[in-house]
């Protein structure tokens, strides 16, 4: 007898549970941890090498370790740019900001034309949350630059002045380079030939030079902070009195002013001048630099740890660009290190930076994607993901 087949109603039914079948046997995608506020603190140039003469100067050795060294997680990336083995500042910033491999000098810029991503702190302000930069080299040096400007050269620094007040808007601004601001001559890519100082107050900016002028801005309302014509004065030699502030009183001040939003805030904190120590083959300016560094993650620290939403709500994520100078501590092997910039004795190998890769300190939500070996552009991913963007 021929075998009668199941009626069509049958097939369906059973079509339709394959396919269900097979769906659930499919990895499902879990939506990334969200955080209120993210925050991006940079080394510049600090080198894991770095971080061991800080806290041999620090502490000598056995000593504790930095504060941002007591984060929950920690990594290292990779620093190439898209041309080049040895990247710069520049093409890394752009390379967290916004997500993609540039070239050495570029900020989020593609030299082919396309259009480069959104970045950073574009989607932060687009999703309601506050915004802001903080440097102690000019505000409009390449790692600030990356995250609100985006030109061809990080030469353009009038260019990124302009495009921080006429596009990025941020709501604070921290750093050094008055002058990139007051420029009188145009840049190669046609920034400049005007009082940017002026144009900040008709957005809205309140402008202070000074570090009480700092501590006594307490309004409503966007920040510009220029203490220093160029970059800031080192910490070494940073007088009695001076008028500017630290690097870990304009964090602390911009954590106040940001926090104020109730959707939340991206900032970015750049210890600037860890580099330039490296450039100089200079120890002592270096550790001296990340040591002030250090302390500026300690009020983010604190910050955090005076509330018990904010660990659960903000993403902490500390890191180095890449490495300068080529770092060894070679000594002394012979009798104990004390403490000081000169307690372990330096073997530099360049005045440049280098091809190593370079280390990640985090904590918070989306930070379990930092730990391990990463691709940098893998920062974008996890803060993108953050901010649910």
């Amino acid at each position: 007898m021929r075998p009668v087949p199941p009626p069509r109603a049958a097939l369906r039914l059973a079509g339709l549970t394959a396919v269900l079948l097979a769906a659930s046997a499919l990895p499902t995608r879990t939506a990334p941890p969200r955080a209120k506020n993210v925050i991006l603190m940079v080394g510049d140039g600090m080198g894991f090498s770095y971080v061991t003469a800080a806290r041999l100067a620090k502490g000598g050795v056995g000593g504790p370790p930095l504060s941002f060294e007591t984060l929950e997680r920690f990594g290292y990336q990779w620093t190439f740019s898209s041309n080049g083995l040895i990247a710069d500042s520049a093409a890394t910033s752009s390379a967290w900001a916004c997500g993609a491999k540039f070239a050495n000098g570029a900020l989020c810029w593609f030299h082919d034309g396309r259009p480069a991503p959104s970045s950073l702190l574009d989607l932060a302000r687009a999703s309601g949350r506050a915004t802001g930069l903080v440097a102690t080299s000019t505000i409009t040096h390449a790692t600030p630059a990356a995250f609100g400007a985006s030109v061809p050269h990080r030469e353009c620094e009038p260019e990124i002045a302009r495009q921080y007040l006429a596009d990025a808007k941020p709501d604070l601004l921290l750093g050094g380079g008055r002058a990139r601001f007051q420029s009188p001559a145009k840049d190669a890519c046609g920034g400049g030939g005007a009082d940017y100082l002026e144009l900040a107050k008709r957005a809205g900016y309140a402008v202070v030079t000074t570090a009480a002028e700092l501590r006594a801005a307490n309004g409503p309302g966007k920040l510009l902070g220029l203490f220093a014509a160029e970059g800031m004065t080192r910490v070494q030699a940073r007088p009695p009195g001076t008028t500017e502030p630290t690097l870990a009183e304009m964090t602390g001040a911009a954590l106040s002013r940001l926090a104020q939003d109730r959707d939340g805030f991206f900032l970015m904190v750049e210890g600037s001048q860890i580099d330039w120590g490296g450039h100089e083959n200079d120890l002592g300016y270096a550790v001296s630099e990340l040591l002030a560094f250090d302390d500026a993650v300690r009020v983010v620290q604190d910050w955090i740890a005076a509330r018990r939403d904010r660990a659960a709500e903000t993403l902490l994520i500390v890191l180095a660009d890449h490495e300068t100078g080529g770092l060894s501590l070679v000594g002394p092997a012979d009798r104990p290190a004390g403490n000081g910039p000169l307690a372990a004795t330096p073997r530099w190998a360049t005045t440049g930076h280098t091809a190593a890769d370079a280390p990640i300190w985090s904590s918070g939500p989306g930070s379990a994607a930092l730990g391990g070996l990463i691709d940098n552009t893998k920062i974008y991913e996890v803060v993108r993901g953050a901010l649910g963007k």
